[in-house]
């Protein structure tokens, strides 16, 4: 395991050995590719996780890249605000510029992603079927991502079998 990068980080971006050295207990065979700090908490990049591990070396969250939503930087706030697939509320982490990093979570994210399509749902409600690859292993998984305020129902899940049905057909997944 490679911990400080390769070159992507700043001196300055760089998290420190004992932040990197609980990551690399956790996640075994992964390269750190950028790290950003915000406030106590060491933003971290992997080729297969995103890490945010607080200064004393607590890991806050390490979730696998096909759970990270999406995440998106306020330039004016400075604030990052990620999201899980599991619908949770966003996490909004306060984060100076850090370019580099901010183009390799977007970079990973996507990476993540095979397929997607917006369910056709009725009124304000929002809905994603999406199929995103375990970076780590290559499995394919299905996801249904909620939009905020749209709660489950049996429409939104008769959509999602028609639009997943689909998607493992586009594909090339076998049919369930």
């Amino acid at each position: 395991m490679r911990l400080p990068g390769w070159g992507r980080s700043g001196p300055d971006d760089t998290a420190p050995p004992e932040v990197l050295a609980v990551l690399a207990e956790s996640v075994g065979p992964d390269r750190v590719l950028a790290s950003a700090r915000s406030d106590q908490t060491w933003l971290l990049a992997t080729t297969h996780r995103f890490a945010a591990v607080f200064a004393d070396g607590t890991v806050r969250w390490l979730r696998p890249w096909h759970e990270v939503d999406a995440a998106s930087w306020g330039r004016e706030s400075e604030t990052l605000t990620v999201t899980f697939v599991d619908g949770g509320r966003p996490t909004m982490l306060p984060m100076a510029s850090a370019r580099t990093f901010l183009m390799t979570l977007r970079e990973r994210v996507q990476a993540s992603v095979v397929a997607s399509v917006d369910l056709p749902l009725e009124g304000a409600r929002k809905a994603r079927a999406v199929i995103r690859q375990n970076l780590a292993t290559g499995e394919l998984i299905e996801h249904l991502v909620l939009g905020r305020g749209t709660r489950p129902s049996e429409s939104i899940d008769a959509a999602a079998a028609i639009a997943f049905a689909e998607l493992r057909d586009d594909t090339g997944l076998p049919p369930r």
